[in-house]
């Protein structure tokens, strides 16, 4: 008598022992058939990409041995898998509890399918697995990005009154930093969207340009947000832009030397104050004008040759002109409260600055030696 056939479908996107479970307990009905989400049909219902692609996904499917066989579903939405199953022609159709619905019931009975329900249970010894449960503990190892000097430049409206170098370092996710920190959580949060978990593999300024090309979608219009959070966060070690009256810079250069990016360890740290408010415009009663983009770019220049020279000195007076010129052009970068911060690690401090765009954030500082409570960055280094 031959084997009844036996239908189950899912994403099985980071495969786990929970599905390997499930398919060893589906298989007991019979030869067991799997239909697998495509690539398109998981983003249109979750927002989100695959970990892995669909035909590694089907790859992996295959190789369990409790499998006969498995496609990639043609369908799309939650009832993705109606042609696959007119494909096989199940005489059963499994599903987990928490996949249960009545329409899938309802489709079962139309087509003569037995229908059955399993328990979430683990095999012997192991902990219940999930792909949700997995998601909510596995932390994203997405950087950071923290800029140093000459950051406001990247906005064609300043460059247009002066080209310039933006300097920003990339960090190791050591903490999970507040959103509206100045960390460009933003960016980070779009870059998920994409590489949920980790940047690929990839040539690094090209990584920045696809990240910046996808976070200013053209059709939505209004703020651009500026390349230097994109690079700052691709690109690994100490990293300077030229901009020059556009929203892309001229040209790239970094700085791998391990002895430079220690040092920097060493004398940098942030101090968390508080989110920049909702609704908070920093560009508002700003001032640009060409003396103050001079001033600007100047201070990153200096900042850059202390860094390289590892003068302290010289790095913290360069350091604070650039955040003055930032507020000499911005002045809502730092607000009443964001000012009490800065006076309450004024003496701890040889030079001090706001993260990103100001008016919370962070208070990230020059330091000989760090004040105890800070937070202590380390720089990405190149793979």
């Amino acid at each position: 008598m031959a084997e009844k056939k036996v239908f189950v479908s899912g994403c099985y996107d980071m495969l786990h022992s929970g599905h390997v479970a499930f398919f060893k307990e589906a298989a007991r009905y019979g030869d067991l058939y799997v239909g697998i989400g495509s690539d398109a049909t998981i983003f249109q219902l979750k927002a989100r990409r695959t970990i892995c692609a669909e035909a590694e996904r089907l790859y992996m499917v295959k190789a369990i041995r409790y499998v006969k066989d498995a496609f990639i579903n043609t369908g799309s939405g939650m009832m993705d898998f109606i042609e696959t199953v007119d494909r096989v022609k199940p005489d059963i159709f499994v599903v987990n509890e928490d996949g249960s619905t009545e329409t899938k019931r309802q489709f079962c009975a139309e087509r003569g399918i037995e229908y059955v329900v399993l328990q979430r249970e683990p095999d012997a010894g192991l902990e219940v697995r999930s792909t949700t449960s997995i998601r909510t503990t596995v932390k994203p190892q997405l950087p950071y990005r923290l800029d140093l000097a000459g950051t406001w430049i990247d906005q064609p409206y300043v460059s247009k009154y002066g080209a310039g170098w933006a300097i920003t370092i990339s960090l190791e996710p050591t903490i999970e930093f507040m959103e509206r920190g100045g960390m460009s959580t933003s960016t980070r949060n779009a870059m998920k969207k994409i590489w949920p978990y980790n940047l690929p593999a990839y040539d690094p300024e090209k990584l920045a340009k696809l990240v910046f090309c996808f976070e200013n979608e053209p059709e939505k219009g209004g703020h651009i947000s500026g390349a230097q959070d994109a690079i700052g966060i691709c690109v690994p070690g100490l990293c300077r832009h030229y901009y020059n009256n556009h929203y892309w810079p001229e040209k790239i250069e970094t700085i791998h030397d391990e002895a430079i990016l220690r040092w920097l360890e060493q004398h940098l740290c942030l101090i968390p104050t508080f989110p920049r408010p909702e609704g908070t415009s920093v560009v508002e009663g700003c001032k640009i004008d060409e003396a103050g983009v001079k001033a600007l770019a100047a201070a990153a220049d200096q900042c850059w040759e202390a860094i390289l020279k590892r003068d302290l000195q010289a790095f913290a007076a360069a350091y604070q002109a650039s955040f003055e010129a930032q507020v000499a052009m911005f002045p809502a970068m730092v607000s009443e409260e964001v000012q009490r911060w800065i006076d309450r690690y004024r003496d701890q401090a040889l030079a001090w600055k706001l993260s990103g765009a100001g008016a919370g954030g962070y208070l990230a500082l020059v330091c000989e030696v760090p004040p105890v409570e800070a937070i202590r960055i380390k720089i990405r280094r190149r793979e």
